[in-house]
């Protein structure tokens, strides 16, 4: 039962991280209909400012600072790139992005090099906040479960119950009727994007200290967090929370119990061949779920596009 508990937590800490990742792309699409390839580079780029910032006056400034310019290199890319592109379409602005992506990792290897940072916790968080039969749970995945809790509350309380969120919602759906009413539209997409991207680099600091802060980072996490809110529904604030967590139990959980696939086949009435090494199924048999867990999210993506193509919380388009 400790063991059961533990995981909970660890995966409710795996899935609320890649929420925190999650909410700044769902947020940009939602509101512009972007699909920002480059968002894991953004995600990069705010642990190496963190990291490069820390160096100097601590961890609690670089959280401060590095989310800001990430997000206002965001807004003047979404000014002086993205939107010149917006007009011709979503296959424009994918590659525009795509290559964004690369060029990001190319200027995060150039400065920083191809080696993973010693960028750490800090030592106010450096301790174990509690522990479950032996099993200690540090104070900084406490940290970052409140920290991401906050990023929801927040954002949901902006988009629903605020001025500001009911005119960024209009500006998406009847641009000329807001802009008529003097509101400028481009400026309200260039901070959309510069907050959703602030958002995403908010996520870097926040994991490049226990995931490790390398260039790859961006690499590791960008295709889950596609998976993320395409299983959730595209746009959807409730749907990246939901699709988030589930993804982080799937995980942890598919990491940790080591069942068979030989158990799971007898239980279900096939016959054990013997020996099982001669069998043209020889692979399907031995298999474990610690070794298909990391494609459990990507098949999960394909059920529910294949029972629910709008996602879990996603509306179908008319």
């Amino acid at each position: 039962m400790s063991l059961f508990i533990v995981n909970i937590l660890d995966g409710l800490v795996t899935g609320l991280l890649l929420f925190m990742l999650c909410s700044g792309l769902t947020l940009i699409f939602s509101m512009m209909g972007v699909l920002n390839f480059a968002h894991a580079s953004f995600y990069m780029l705010g642990a190496y400012f963190a990291y490069q910032i820390s160096l100097y006056t601590g961890f609690w400034m670089g959280l401060l600072i590095a989310p800001i310019v990430v997000g206002v290199i965001g807004a003047l890319i979404e000014r002086y790139g993205l939107r010149r592109v917006h007009k011709y379409g979503h296959v424009p602005e994918l590659i525009f992005t795509f290559g964004l992506a690369l060029l990001i990792e190319e200027v995060v290897q150039f400065f920083w090099g191809k080696s993973q940072m010693a960028y750490n916790p800090p030592e106010a968080l450096d301790f174990a906040a509690f522990a479950i039969a032996g099993n200690t749970f540090p104070a900084y995945k406490v940290f970052m479960i409140f920290v991401a809790i906050g990023i929801f509350l927040v954002l949901l309380y902006i988009l629903t119950k605020t001025r500001v969120g009911m005119t960024i919602q209009a500006a998406l759906s009847y641009p000329e009727t807001v802009q008529n009413l003097g509101h400028n539209v481009p400026l309200v997409f260039m901070g959309v994007f510069g907050v959703g991207t602030a958002m995403a680099g908010l996520a870097g600091v926040i994991a490049g200290p226990t995931l490790g802060t390398f260039p790859g980072m961006a690499f590791q996490l960008g295709s889950i967090v596609f998976v993320t809110i395409v299983i959730g529904g595209l746009g959807s604030l409730w749907g990246a929370l939901v699709a988030s967590l589930i993804i982080g139990w799937i995980q942890t959980f598919a990491a940790t119990y080591n069942v068979r696939m030989e158990d799971i086949l007898v239980a279900v009435g096939f016959d054990k061949p013997e020996p099982v090494w001669d069998s043209a199924w020889a692979d399907l048999w031995t298999l474990t779920l610690p070794q298909i867990g990391p494609i459990l999210p990507y098949l999960l993506m394909v059920i529910v596009l294949v029972v629910r193509p709008q996602g879990l919380f996603g509306k179908r388009e008319s």
